[in-house]
Formats: structure tokens, sequence, C-alpha cells
């Protein structure tokens, strides 16, 4: 890949044009071309001074611009990177989003919340603050994290490895996932266990279960999922609803 098409792709990507992971009708895709052009990218770019106001950054990557265009809302002193795309509505309060994630329309990404490089976020998502959603370039054929629509992921929740979180999730605070954190329905008689993906409209809270060591038996982490969010009702009202119903702290 040229220097020519590495800097077309990018702009691509800040245009939200393409993107560095796909919903298809089989899954998500990743789109490996599209990471290895940011690795290239930064091997391109000369480290240089950015003055905004009072300001100062000393970057490889410019700061995003054409915010007006775009419709977007961005509190000081917020940072979006060049490469990454925030869709019509998108509000980012004092937060952080790298090159090649993709934000959708009107989502929120609260206080202190991180987005990383290549990380999916859907549209009507709320990040609540001092959310960490994990970013990954490579290896190229890894996925990002994936967070759908109309989720809600709580404050200080952290959710990195590829995890996907299916459409109308909620998080709870605190809930940290990876890609080998079990994730255990216990909404039924039986437990169920999942890995790496959040079923939709789950309401997931911080759990443990017990595990033996050569040392002995502790505690290590969980997700459980209490209940599952109403379709019957307004989205905005059910969540509001499923929090207060479940006693899950946002």
């Amino acid at each position: 890949m040229d220097a020519e098409a590495v800097e077309l792709t990018i702009a691509e990507l800040d245009g939200g044009r393409v993107r560095s992971a796909e919903p298809r009708a089989e899954g998500w895709q990743v789109n490996e071309w599209v990471k290895k052009a940011i690795l290239l990218y930064f091997r391109l770019r000369q480290m240089e001074t950015i003055d905004v106001g009072p300001f100062h950054y000393r970057d490889k990557i410019p700061l995003k611009a054409g915010l007006v265009e775009a419709g977007v809302r961005v509190v000081p002193p917020a940072v979006a990177r060049y490469g990454s795309h925030l869709a019509e509505g998108v509000i980012l309060m004092p937060s952080y989003v790298n090159i090649g994630a993709h934000v959708g329309s009107g989502t929120m990404v609260d206080t202190w919340a991180t987005v990383g490089s290549c990380a999916q976020v859907g549209a009507g998502v709320h990040l609540a603050g001092g959310v960490g959603i994990g970013g990954v370039l490579e290896p190229l054929q890894a996925r990002p994290v994936i967070v759908e629509d109309n989720c809600f992921i709580g404050s200080r929740s952290i959710v990195t490895e590829g995890v996907l979180v299916r459409e109308g999730a909620v998080l709870g605070a605190h809930v940290v996932l990876t890609a080998t954190t079990p994730i255990i329905d216990v909404t039924s008689g039986e437990p169920i266990e999942h890995r790496g993906e959040v079923p939709p409209r789950a309401i997931v809270i911080p759990g443990s279960r017990a595990k033996r060591f050569p040392a002995g038996d502790y505690q290590v982490a969980t997700g459980l999922i209490i209940g599952w969010r109403s379709a019957r009702t307004d989205e905005k009202v059910s969540l509001n609803d499923a929090l207060r119903e479940h006693g899950v702290a946002t």
C-alpha cells in the first residue's frame, strides 16, 4: 500500500465511508486492510505541535476537524483524533476517541470515557463516565470491541479484547469484560454461560465465582445477566425502568 493509498484510506475512515470492522449478513467482518493503513499512517507521519487555544499537543496524528459540518458537539478538552468517525449528533464530553474508531449517531461519550483504536460504537449508545472501550490494531485479524446500537455502558465499566456487546444491552457500573470473562445468565433455573459476547438486551452486573488455585480457593470476576430489557416500552423509558427494577448501579 503506497502513501497515497494510505492517506486516502484514513480520509475515508475519518468521513465514515470505510470502517475497520463492519456488520454483514453473516456477522461482523474485520477489514484488515484498513487496520494496515492505520499502522502505515503512523510511519508516514512526523511529530508536530498542535495549538488549540490554551491547549498544546505534540503528536503524529492531527486532531479531528469539520465538527460543525459533521453536526457533533465536542466539549473541551475532549480529543478525537483524525481518522476516527463521529456521526451526526454525537456528543463528546471531556473524553478520548482514537484513530479508526467509529461512533454512531446520537451517541454520548461521557466524561473521561475512552474509545480505543478501531472500536465500533453504535447509534444511540451511552458510554457513562470513565468507561473504557478497548482498542486493537494488531494482529490485523483481531476483532475490535463492538458495542451495537442502543446500549448503555455504566460508569467505570471496561470492555476489551474484542468483546461484542449486542444491541440494547445494559452493563451496570464497574462491569469488566474480556474475551475470557464468563458472562453468566442467572435468570433461569440453571446458569447459562457466555464468553466474548453479551446477548441482545441483557442487563449485566459485576459478579464473581470461586475458582481453585494451588494456593487455595479465590473469587474471580464474572458478569451476571440478571434480567432483560423489555421490548414493549420505549427505549429511553425502558432503560431507566430496567435499571430501577433490577437495582443496577449506573
